[in-house]
């Protein structure tokens, strides 16, 4: 049995309880804003996508309601539900589905961030406590639980069998995802291949069937499905590797929780995986010690960012993550021309230069 696996998870994160609850919430980023106003073009219908989540949580038990609206209220890029809305238009679709979907989609994943803020102990998230520090684990668990079975049902009742197929097989590639992390948790060898496909599965799979899910709504849209199957993909790639390197360079008052967070919860990210090779045996052997016991004494977070800036790694995750993007552009090409296009091939741009 690995370090991982006999080590206790929460003794990580209690360490670093104090300074993440105390941490500031969030500033606006620029850049962050930058990528809501590409998106501008469904703002009103994403506002109406809001909507229909809260008419969700409004039918639930009290507590969910209390739980739930709280998660949600937490913000969020809405990135997926976005990025929906806006194929649903560049296709020329004019019904309803869209609201419906990116609902669904969009509570599929807050479902999976308050399941994984479960299985990483985590007691903040954009800079303020999660739902588990806050109503404890069974409540959060029955939480994550309840929003994913509702947005099943949702896309139940449209009965539409491969549109259901799609999101099942979203939803298994992330938690497989999660599983095949969980594995590799304390483990110093961690690949690139290894990283690159975790990715895949936990975060581009949602974000590919958030950009195809629109080819269901008519038989016209099907012959797209392949080339925004590829965008999504390419862009849920590109914004872990970047949500990654975040993590990195980012401030604790701008990411709202504490920085190195992956590295302390035992989590090899891509500028760690490039970085390692290329270190002298005392640099290698303070990045384990951090690896597996989560703490910082002698590898502070400035020194750990000289390290990785001298090494070159940052700079090489940032443009293998920009590679992802240019590969999301590519893939809508031949896609009509109009707003929504220049909306989708704008994005990839934003989530590179993103700073939380």
């Amino acid at each position: 049995m690995g370090p991982c696996c006999s080590y206790d998870g929460r003794r990580r994160r209690e360490r670093l309880e104090d300074e993440a609850l105390n941490a500031p919430r969030p500033s606006p980023d620029p850049n962050a804003a930058s990528l809501a106003a590409s998106f501008e073009v469904v703002r009103p219908r994403l506002e109406l996508v809001e909507r229909f989540i809260a008419d969700q949580l409004g039918g639930g038990p009290e507590l969910v309601r209390e739980a739930g609206g709280y998660v949600l209220q937490a913000g969020g890029k809405r990135l997926r539900p976005a990025i929906l809305l806006t194929v649903s238009r560049l296709l020329g679709y004019h019904g309803d589905l869209d609201l419906r979907y990116g609902a669904i989609v969009e509570m599929i994943h807050t479902a999976t961030l308050v399941h994984d803020d479960i299985i990483d102990s985590a007691t903040v998230r954009r800079g303020r406590a999660t739902a588990n520090h806050r109503w404890g684990n069974q409540l959060t668990v029955l939480l994550g639980d309840w929003l994913y079975l509702r947005a099943i049902d949702l896309a139940l009742q449209v009965a539409d069998i491969a549109a259901m197929q799609r999101l099942s097989f979203a939803t298994t590639q992330m938690t497989e995802g999660e599983i095949l992390g969980l594995a590799l948790q304390g483990v110093v060898g961690v690949t690139r291949e290894q990283y690159l496909e975790i990715t895949r599965r936990k975060t581009a799979e949602l974000f590919a069937a958030a950009c195809a899910l629109p080819t269901h709504f008519s038989p016209a849209f099907e012959r797209h499905r392949r080339a925004l199957d590829e965008y999504g993909r390419n862009i849920g790639m590109c914004f872990q590797i970047v949500d990654d390197i975040l993590d990195i360079v980012g401030s604790q008052q701008r990411l709202g929780k504490p920085v190195f967070s992956d590295l302390r919860e035992g989590k090899l990210t891509l500028p760690f995986i490039l970085a390692l090779p290329r270190m002298a045996a005392a640099e290698r052997a303070m990045v384990e010690r951090v690896l597996l016991n989560g703490d910082l004494p002698d590898a502070d977070p400035e020194s750990l960012r000289t390290l990785l800036d001298r090494l070159g790694v940052v700079d090489e995750a940032r443009e293998i993550a920009d590679e992802f993007g240019r590969r999301a552009i590519a893939a809508i090409s031949e896609l009509p021309p109009g707003p929504e296009l220049d909306a989708l091939a704008a994005a990839p741009r934003f989530v590179v230069e993103r700073e939380f």
